[in-house]
């Protein structure tokens, strides 16, 4: 199973994008989810947080204009993001604890990670 990030662009200062992260696979049941970013040159870092229960946290960075959701009938966890500012630019990544059933009904639980999607925000 992958998670598919979309939703990526080139955006101008004090717009906005969304980004979606699915699974790849039919069934696949997110737990916890996180979008990670990764900008040129830096180590990757944690943006925002949501639990299963819907408990949400965010890096000091983006609190009051980022916003994390999860949309658990569509399987999919979103990425508000408004207000965007040069310092976003980065590769995007969403992480989630989940779990999905193997054709004889295995489950299989784990960690897994998106391949990224490109926000680049000119001044």
């Amino acid at each position: 199973v992958q998670l598919q990030a979309s939703g990526g662009g080139l955006v101008q200062a004090g717009g906005s994008l969304r980004l979606s992260c699915a699974a790849s696979r039919s069934g696949f049941s997110f737990n916890a989810v996180a979008w990670y970013r990764q900008a040129p040159g830096k180590q990757r870092e944690l943006v925002a947080a949501i639990t299963s229960g819907g408990s949400m946290n965010y890096a000091d960075s983006v609190k009051g204009r980022f916003t994390i959701s999860r949309d658990n009938a569509k399987n999919t966890v979103y990425l508000q993001m408004n207000s965007l500012k040069p310092e976003d630019t980065a590769v995007y990544y969403c992480n989630a604890q989940g779990r999905y059933y193997l054709d004889d009904d295995t489950p299989v639980v784990g960690n897994f990670w998106g391949q990224g999607t490109e926000v680049t925000v000119s001044s």
